[in-house]
């Protein structure tokens, strides 16, 4: 059985909510920004962004927004996609398991 819209929502939030009261949110931000940090990733998108401010004409932040941001969710390394989800998986899993 599919659930509504309203209902992924109302889950998305609770899910939310319950990783931010224990912590679990922070770490997990911390620990994507690190390993996004290692991998090169953070950097690689710096660069991508002041190239193309380099040859932008006039400059505009919101277009250099636009065009960062599909390579960006596209760029993820798949071992750091990999790792964040289980440990969202395990969290919810925990929480809801109760």
């Amino acid at each position: 059985m599919s659930k509504s819209t309203s209902e992924v929502e109302t889950l998305y939030a609770e899910v939310h909510r319950r990783m931010i009261e224990n912590g679990e949110w922070d770490r997990i931000l911390h620990l994507l920004s690190s390993k996004l940090s290692e991998s090169g990733w953070t950097d690689d998108l710096l660069h991508r962004a002041k190239e193309n401010s380099r040859t932008m004409d006039p400059l505009s932040l919101q277009t250099i927004l636009q065009e960062l941001l599909s390579h960006a969710q596209t760029s993820v390394p798949l071992s750091v996609k990999r790792e964040i989800t289980t440990l969202i998986k395990q969290f919810v899993k925990e929480q809801f398991e109760k």
